[in-house]
């Protein structure tokens, strides 16, 4: 994983628009992850499924 780290100089309504949107990531990852993870082998979660639900989610 490619982790990048910079300062920002950044006004507080900005802040929270860049906190909310890592929430929204997380959250759209967490939920594609547990759909796939929970499906049954019959279900068959691939790319294209993942890429629709994520979709929907957002």
């Amino acid at each position: 994983m490619i982790v990048l780290e910079m300062k920002a100089v950044v006004k507080p309504n900005q802040c929270s628009a860049i906190d909310e949107a890592i929430r929204t990531v997380q959250f759209i990852r967490n939920k594609a992850l547990r759909l796939w993870m929970d499906a049954k082998r019959e279900d068959k979660i691939d790319k294209y499924s993942l890429n629709k639900y994520c979709a929907v989610l957002a």
